[in-house]
């Protein structure tokens, strides 16, 4: 404990006296945190223990697997692909075995850098709103915390940043994963040059490697050499007309032994060398034509052929990455998307086929994607829906060479799963038992059935009993006090303090989170959990999703979990001309669009305020339970200024298009039109997909 002077410790014990919490000023004076030879301190910064008990683990709800086999069954492992909040899912992993402490690999590119982050004075400004300097610091170090614990002994992990933040994230890195496990700082010259009169530019990105141990696979890279290295090391031609450059064949300092013995006539003991092979190797290398003879008197040298050299070794600064350009195969107009080939050359360097190659914060899909082609596993989260429907569609249409090119590569089984907004209908659909499994891990209790008073009881959530309400078995049964009243008559004084019970928030029939019996408080844990607040110090907090480009990688951070609601709309589908255009475009006017919310304080909506975006399918293939193959997304903010209209191009569509229309917290409200609903005819079959209007994704061909 730290010394307090004596008005502080009267101040302390008046809070103790009259019961009021102690202010977070004395925290690291009562108890300060173990010291390091130095650390990053800031305000809000948590202890590890207490970031790994504290964060809410959510189940993962299975969606969807893609690419099923035909022939033969499904295989042990699917790659995984996960819509949530990547601290809650990763806490999930930790209770899985083939996920903790089997990840080889972890790349990941916290969400900070937009477009418009290089726009100038006006965009900083808002970025700098966007992720204040120690919130987004321990926003990230508790990711790299469980990122850490999902490593594996011989595992490494690059972060990539830019140059606003990386000296703190160097300090953070250097305390979770200790200094002496830092490998490289590299260097990614994205640009070869900018236009910016008022300062140095900024043309590069750093990524930060690290290990967890100092045990840890390395497979060494090469880069092509450029045409004026060529012509500088490799002057040297022979008769058949094969370039090679020349090196040594000795090495400084003298030896007595046989590689220091004359050779030829040469003895590199007066020039204070001695050979770096055997004289028996010498004369093997030179019958095999691979030394050079200069002119007489001098050393000889090897021959180096350019044909037989793989590259030069990668070096730490990495000028040779373009960023993805507009018009290339493999751009799916993600804001802030990485080139395939950086990940290629992160991926081989640092993992071997069939290692688990994990990205947190997975965007564009780019980790996934040439994990895939590289024959590695991998998991990719994010919190983005327009996120998780790029990465599907990129996955589902693959091609073998890095950049999206070459032949069309069949992806591996996937698995599309929700972690923290799920589909209550899925959900109460289930067998009983399998409800059970994943209520319990829901509000984390533990699997223990037991009997108390004759009751049967599910488990235990820290250390009191818990009930699931079975309300299969009690369709016609509803939890209002007088169940509570029931209950506790039964249990009697067999009743600890506290008692759970987890059930459909429909069946509940009070707004309060407990109520008193005796001695003992009775907790109802509604599913939805959003309408809980007593059992938590933040309140409930969904994801958000983006209403503009500069939004999609927002840092907001989820606590707890919610059950899809699909919003209400009133939608007219039309043939529209825009105001100064001579286009007639296929039209959707959005004249209503409201979100529902089950909360005990419900937020009153203004019409239209929570649309978050509208993605389309030109060419849906399926009846509702199909493919949504992305082609095209529109934000709110466009949406708005074009006074709440979406234009489609009618010439894209197929015989069948989706439409979903999300909103800020992820609800989907989905449909299925065909073009005589905008009042044009049908075509026969389906057309080739473009590019055209709106953020469009490309498809593979």
């Amino acid at each position: 404990m730290g010394k307090l002077q004596k008005k502080q410790v009267e101040e302390v014990i008046g809070y103790l006296q009259t019961g009021q919490p102690i202010p977070d000023n004395f925290k690291n004076i009562l108890f300060p945190p173990e010291r390091r030879e130095y650390e990053l301190v800031y305000d809000g910064k948590d202890r590890e223990e207490d970031i790994i008990a504290d964060t809410w683990g959510v189940p993962l709800q299975k969606v969807k697997t893609f690419n099923i086999p035909k022939s033969s069954p499904i295989p042990g492992w699917t790659n995984w692909l996960v819509f949530g909040d990547n601290l809650q899912v990763m806490k999930r992993m930790l209770d899985d075995p083939q996920v903790k402490g089997q990840v080889k690999l972890v790349y990941i590119d916290p969400p900070f850098a937009t477009k418009q982050d290089f726009q100038g004075s006006q965009d900083q400004k808002a970025y700098q709103d966007k992720i204040a300097g120690a919130k987004f610091v321990e926003f990230l170090r508790k990711r790299l915390i469980f990122l850490r614990e999902l490593l594996a002994s011989d595992g490494v992990i690059y972060v990539h940043l830019d140059w606003r933040k990386c000296h703190y994230i160097k300090t953070v890195l250097d305390e979770i994963f200790g200094e002496a496990n830092f490998q490289n700082e590299i260097i990614w010259q994205r640009l070869s040059a900018r236009s910016d009169a008022k300062t140095y530019n900024h043309i590069h990105d750093v990524i930060y490697f690290y290990s967890k141990t100092q045990a840890f696979p390395f497979n060494s890279q090469y880069s092509e050499y450029t045409e004026k290295y060529i012509k500088k090391f490799y002057r040297y031609r022979d008769s058949d007309g094969r370039l090679f450059s020349i090196g040594d064949l000795t090495a400084r300092g003298l030896r007595n032994g046989e590689s220091g013995k004359v050779w030829r006539g040469i003895d590199p003991a007066k020039l204070g060398n001695h050979w770096k092979v055997k004289i028996s190797t010498l004369e093997q290398i030179d019958k095999e034509g691979k030394i050079y003879w200069p002119p007489k008197g001098k050393v000889p040298r090897l021959k180096q052929y350019l044909d037989e050299r793989m590259g030069r070794p990668l070096q730490s600064i990495w000028p040779d990455i373009s960023p993805v350009q507009f018009a290339s195969l493999e751009n799916t107009k993600y804001p802030t998307q990485k080139p395939e080939m950086l990940l290629e050359r992160i991926i081989k360097s640092s993992s071997n086929e069939g290692d688990i190659v994990l990205d947190a914060f997975a965007g564009s899909g780019t980790t996934c994607a040439v994990a895939e082609k590289l024959n590695r596993r991998w998991i990719g989260i994010d919190c983005g829906k327009f996120a998780v429907y790029t990465i599907q569609k990129r996955i589902l249409n693959l091609h073998e060479e890095t950049g999206n090119k070459g032949k069309i590569l069949h992806a591996k089984p996937f698995t599309l799963y929700n972690a923290g907004l799920y589909d209550f209908k899925r959900m109460s659909e289930l067998p009983f038992e399998d409800y059970r499994a994943f209520a319990m891990q829901l509000f984390q209790v533990r699997d223990n059935r037991h009997s108390l008073a004759g009751i049967e009881l599910d488990g235990y959530k820290g250390e009191y009993d818990a009930l699931i309400f079975n309300f299969k078995k009690q369709p016609d049964v509803v939890l209002d006090e007088g169940y509570i009243k029931s209950l506790h008559q039964y249990l009697s004084s067999r009743a600890r303090s506290e008692f759970y019970i987890i059930a459909p928030a429909s069946r509940v029939t009070f707004l309060e989170d407990y109520i008193d019996h005796g001695n003992t408080r009775y907790y109802v844990l509604r599913i939805p959990y959003s309408i809980i607040d007593e059992l938590h110090d933040r309140p409930f907090q969904e994801i958000q999703q983006p209403v503009d480009e500069g939004d999609v990688n927002n840092t907001v951070e989820a606590v707890g979990f919610d059950f899809v609601i699909p919003p209400e709309a009133k939608l007219t589908y039309t043939m529209e001309r825009k105001p100064g255009e001579l286009l007639t475009l296929a039209t959707i006017t959005i004249k209503k669009f409201k979100s529902q919310a089950i909360t005990k304080r419900p937020r009153i909506f203004q019409n239209r305020e929570t649309i978050s975006m509208v993605m389309v399918d030109y060419d849906y293939k399926g009846n509702g339970e199909g493919v949504f193959d992305l082609d095209v997304a529109f934000y709110r903010d466009e949406i708005e200024k074009d006074g709440w209209k979406v234009r489609l191009d009618q010439s894209q569509f197929g015989e069948k298009i989706m439409i979903i229309y999300m909103d800020i917290f992820g609800n989907e409200l989905r449909e299925v039109k065909i073009p005589a609903d905008f009042g044009i005819r049908p075509k026969v079959k389906s057309v080739q997909k473009k590019a055209t209007r709106g953020h469009v994704v490309k498809k593979g061909k």
